[in-house]
């Protein structure tokens, strides 16, 4: 386990460097921040029928959306990608480590030193001037708190199994595009999902994606009650295991075929 913790922290130190990127992202996230609030604000302007979620709320869960953006896995590990498509993933194969807790590892940090250096800023600029809400209360934001934990595992995982893939695809693009536009639609970060169509609502409710963002974010605005909180985490913990032995699975599988070549 030290070997694991030592790879996160090495993994976490480096992003952190970013700040210039860190900054340039900020900025980028606020203009579209504003420009979904704007949508969203002239939706609820002209529909007169009764929506699942308040206007407020919906402001509220788009704040939070930009803040945390940076944690859903957009894409593999783009080190682990390099290694795999030049060959020198040999060298992580002769390490004496797990080689799935490796990039397991480094996934978490990579899903959490970028958000860092944004989520405070965007918090305290929603909340001071963008109309963002606090918690709903002591519960609601305890159980944020663990669900936006069970979110990083949950993410994490994909981000390794999309790593894994790359065994099989090499550039993997096609894939990746495709995981973007299914993260974007099933995990809320384009409507909130409260506002998807009712045919849609199983779907979402099954799928691992609404633990990355839609959960956390409803609890916390307490949209999801306390009582429901053990039941939404235990949802994304379940994928978070479902998803770790997939990607063990397939690495496993790919190690056995993989051929490297070069001096």
């Amino acid at each position: 386990m030290r070997a694991y913790v030592a790879i996160f922290e090495a993994r976490f130190r480096a992003l952190l460097q970013y700040r210039a990127a860190a900054l340039a992202g900020l900025a980028t996230q606020v203009f579209w921040g504003l420009v979904r609030v704007m949508i969203f604000t002239a939706f609820y302007a002209s529909s007169t029928g009764a929506q699942p979620m308040t206007l407020p709320e919906v402001i509220t869960y788009v704040w939070l959306t930009q803040a945390l953006l940076m944690m859903l896995p957009w894409r593999p590990d783009p080190d682990v990608e390099q290694l795999i498509r030049s060959g020198n993933v040999a060298y992580e194969l002769v390490r004496p480590v797990d080689l799935h807790g490796l990039w397991l590892a480094r996934a978490v940090a990579q899903r959490t030193a970028p958000v860092l250096l944004r989520c405070l800023p965007m918090v305290v600029l929603a909340y001071s001037v963008f109309g963002m809400a606090g918690p709903a209360g002591p519960l609601p934001a305890l159980a944020f708190a663990v669900s936006l934990c069970a979110t990083v595992a949950l993410s994490a995982a994909l981000t390794a199994l999309l790593s894994v893939s790359t065994f099989f695809t090499l550039t993997g693009r096609g894939l990746h595009s495709l995981v973007i536009g299914v993260l974007n639609l099933m995990s809320g970060a384009i409507i909130p999902l409260p506002l998807l169509p009712e045919w849609i609502q199983p779907l979402v409710r099954v799928l691992p994606f609404r633990g990355l963002l839609d959960t956390p974010f409803r609890l916390y605005m307490g949209h999801l009650p306390p009582e429901a909180a053990l039941q939404a985490v235990g949802h994304q913990l379940l994928w978070t295991v479902l998803l770790v032995l997939a990607g063990r699975w397939l690495l496993a599988r790919a190690l056995r075929r993989v051929v490297v070549q070069g001096g």
